[in-house]
């Protein structure tokens, strides 16, 4: 299964927001995969191919990513902004039935969605996030987000994604990791390589912008929401002792650790992809 599109949007505030479509348009439940703070719709290509047999897969480019575009205003790079624009594609594919998944900044992004008391909302997929957020992990995207490249070709971006990550992602081939960042980078018109995404994403994420989230309340709003959270198990993200705190505030919450993997699992492992499959199905013959 390819990508059937590109399709556009436009936002509130009159970006042009972008999203890949895969599966049929006319399928009752429509998923909503959300990418993570220097990720874009790429990220979930294996993922969206393994689902479009069943449902109607959208991963949109928040704003600043991918074929998105720019916000002038970096002070807009923010969960509720996201939550606001991944709204208004919801409106526009009007799901008789709909799941989320987010990975990391997607998953805040779907909890907010879980605040807005989405009617056809039947399930969340949280990949390694929660209501607190380990400062290890904060410091370490923090070193690195909107401050690194452009790279004079592939290779070398292949090198710096790799080091950056590899910590949390041990195992991968070398072809896997070549995958990993033509999801990442893209190919400017001077032949240089570069992240996909607005540097001042970086400017915002180190100087908060939007203001502190009570995201405990946040997460509470899944209580009566069916979701799956899955954990890289030595993730410096999401801490065994939160999702224990999740576990009681969430009495629906099914926990999965996802061996060998760090922030982020890349939801193409077979634990993960197996616990998704079992959670969907189960969404669709409730």
């Amino acid at each position: 299964m390819s990508v059937s599109q590109i399709a556009t949007y436009e936002s509130a505030d009159g970006l042009e927001l972008a999203f890949a479509d895969y599966g049929a348009a006319d399928a009752e439940c429509v998923v909503i995969c959300l990418p993570g703070l220097t990720r874009n719709s790429r990220d979930y290509v294996p993922l969206a191919r393994h689902l479009a047999d069943r449902f109607r897969v959208l991963t949109p480019d928040l704003r600043g990513r991918g074929h998105s575009s720019w916000d002038q205003n970096y002070l807009n790079y923010h969960p509720r902004t996201y939550a606001n624009d991944v709204m208004r594609l919801i409106e526009l594919v009007a799901a008789r039935h709909l799941i989320l998944i987010g990975t990391s900044l997607g998953g805040l992004v779907a909890a907010l969605l879980a605040n807005a008391g989405i009617g056809t909302l039947r399930g969340v997929v949280l990949n390694d996030i929660g209501p607190e957020i380990d400062p290890a992990g904060i410091a370490r995207i923090a070193g690195y987000v909107g401050s690194t490249g452009p790279f004079f070709d592939w290779s070398a971006a292949i090198d710096v994604v790799r080091r950056n990550n590899e910590f949390a992602l041990p195992n991968l081939s070398d072809a896997r990791w070549r995958d990993v960042t033509l999801a990442l980078c893209r190919e400017r018109d001077d032949g240089q390589i570069e992240f996909d995404y607005d540097p001042a994403i970086g400017q915002a994420f180190r100087e908060g912008a939007g203001g502190a989230i009570d995201l405990w309340q946040v997460f509470g709003a899944l209580a009566g929401i069916p979701t799956l959270l899955l954990r890289g198990v030595h993730s410096d993200i999401l801490s065994r002792i939160t999702v224990e705190g999740m576990c009681r505030q969430l009495p629906r919450l099914q926990v999965v650790e996802v061996p060998e993997r760090g922030h982020a699992p890349l939801l193409d492992e077979p634990v993960a992809l197996r616990a998704i499959d079992r959670f969907v199905a189960s969404i669709a013959t409730s």
